[in-house]
């Protein structure tokens, strides 16, 4: 048994999307799927795990890819969601392609420099042997390869700019460059800006054109060139700091995108979003309060803010204990249910409710 999905329901997702991305559609975009479907076929003997990295060098690119298949034919996918996957390598990969070592935990991939020079020294290049950088579009060449336009392969997690360069400066490193190595750190970060978008166009063309389209760690689906920008390091700066070194190539990667969003990842970087939402050729705003923060209906103002500056939205079901039923609460406190998009989980036994709810917001099977 295949994969439950066809090209006709590829193409509803596809209107779906791009009306969302126009402004043009008058509901939220509903990306929810469930498990509990019959795969119609035997259980591959390497088993499923969350970070692709975790499998090293060891099973090849068909094994991997025959797992996610047995993956995705495990769960429905409901309203506009679609059968997607990516190669997780853990947040940042791009620094393992210059070089840093990966370090598997439990819950993650971190990345480590395998020596550290004075910034003014550090140089990043582009190594076309890298068994990381292969690995990845290897697995990208092979799923699209199998499914043909079936599945949607999302871009790796490729990192932010200060990110990347805080793996080759780790602890307090780079904030100290910051102030004492100024130009160095900008020189760097225009480096890892080209070398970033080398990495970026290299995996999607691994697809040899077999993709649908371009995606990224959240399944947002996009027919033109999408990702979900970060800088997770710039929890820690003030915005004079974010504005000098952070927002100018960042404003230059939304200016190369179609579709630009932003991963807003903590309290600490709420003082970077009136800069961020100054950006006219950015998107949307996909805002994560924390670890042990309120959920995602406890920030009114923040998504208020979002949607007046005329941004689109993204929030997690997992963002609440009430799951898919934060809809109803994110609507009423920013006054409408266009431009927002719930991603995520649901319970078999909820499976009703939800499409219930999606029936209500304006979705049609």
């Amino acid at each position: 048994m295949a994969i439950d999905f066809n090209l006709d329901r590829w193409e509803c997702v596809k209107s779906a999307h791009r009306r969302w991305w126009s402004g043009e559609l008058d509901r939220p975009l509903f990306l929810l799927s469930t498990a509990g479907r019959d795969p119609g076929r035997v259980e591959p003997a390497l088993r499923g795990r969350h970070f692709t990295s975790h499998y090293g060098l060891g099973p090849t690119a068909g094994e991997i890819v025959d797992r996610w298949d047995y993956d995705l034919s495990c769960r429905h996918y409901l309203g506009d969601c679609f059968p997607s996957i990516w190669p997780n390598f853990g947040p940042g990969v791009a620094a393992a392609f210059l070089g840093c070592e990966i370090e598997n935990t439990d819950h993650s991939s971190w990345f480590k420099p395998r020596e550290e020079p004075p910034i003014r020294d550090l140089r990043l290049n582009y190594d076309p042997g890298n068994l990381w950088l292969r690995r990845v579009k290897d697995l990208m060449r092979t799923g699209c390869e199998r499914w043909r336009g079936l599945v949607q392969m999302g871009m790796t997690d490729l990192g932010g700019n200060l990110d990347l360069l805080s793996s080759f400066r780790p602890g307090e490193g780079l904030l100290l460059d910051l102030t004492d190595e100024p130009d160095a750190v900008k020189r760097l970060t225009w480096e890892a800006h080209r070398l970033w978008w080398r990495y970026y166009e290299e995996v999607q063309a691994a697809g040899g054109g077999l993709n649908p389209g371009w995606s990224a760690w959240t399944p947002l689906f996009s027919e033109t060139p999408y990702y979900m920008l970060q800088c997770d390091f710039a929890y820690m700066l003030g915005p004079r700091m974010f504005d000098e070194f952070v927002k100018p190539e960042l404003a230059e990667s939304c200016r190369r995108l179609d579709h630009a969003f932003y991963h807003l990842d903590g309290i600490g970087q709420l003082a970077h979003l009136d800069s961020l939402l100054s950006i006219p050729e950015l998107k949307g705003v996909q805002w994560v309060p924390g670890a042990g923060q309120p959920g995602a209906t406890h920030w009114p103002e923040v998504y208020r803010k979002i949607r007046k500056a005329g941004k689109l939205v993204q929030v997690f079901t997992g963002q609440e204990e009430s799951g898919f039923r934060l809809l109803d609460t994110l609507v009423e406190q920013v006054g409408s249910p266009a431009g927002i998009a719930l991603v995520g989980n649901v319970k078999p036994s909820e499976r009703h409710e939800a499409e219930s709810l999606m029936r209500r917001y304006g979705w049609k099977e």
